[in-house]
């Protein structure tokens, strides 16, 4: 007659507990790791881009009440990334010695407008959209007002920060 031979192994054995322990252990350790370097990869895309006062040039070169088409030289963050760019702008500087600076940008498509010095308006050459000196909308498709830049004088400078906005609607939208 055969005997069955059979082997009863504890359930609850130190083999099973010691291997539970050293994948908890190397399952906080992964985590306490992927936390941090997550956060490295993934902040520069949720953080909004840093609005900088970028310097459009000395005050005394304006001439007043005529519109002055400069250009602001400016370094861009976009994530890990820094470009170079050059952004046009209008400034108008009024009678009080105040400045008014207009973004470059149509309304009403994103288009370039120039400044007719002769009928004294903004026009756009894209769709026929005509802005007076304030930059309200006399003519054309435009859905709203020139867009304006924040602005302040500091040292005889004039600083700006360049924003740009949607264009086609009648809220000015940030983007």
């Amino acid at each position: 007659m055969m005997k069955n031979k059979r082997t009863n192994t504890p359930s609850g054995s130190r083999r099973s507990f010691l291997t539970w322990l050293i994948v908890a252990a190397a399952g906080l350790i992964g985590i306490s790791l992927a936390v941090p370097l997550a956060g490295y990869v993934a902040s520069p895309a949720l953080k909004r881009r840093e609005l900088r006062w970028v310097d459009a040039g000395p005050m005394d070169d304006l001439p007043v009440g005529e519109p002055t088409q400069r250009d602001l030289v400016m370094t861009i963050t976009d994530g890990y990334m820094e470009v170079a760019a050059v952004k046009g702008i209008w400034a108008l500087r009024l009678a009080t010695n105040e400045v008014t600076v207009y973004s470059p940008i149509c309304t009403h498509l994103g288009c370039g407008y120039r400044w007719d010095a002769g009928e004294k308006e903004f026009k756009c050459p894209c769709h026929g959209s005509v802005f007076d000196l304030n930059g309200k909308v006399v003519g054309g498709p435009a859905p709203r007002s020139l867009d304006r830049l924040p602005v302040k004088i500091e040292n005889g400078h004039l600083l700006v920060q360049y924003k740009e906005f949607k264009s086609g609607t009648k809220q000015q939208i940030e983007i």
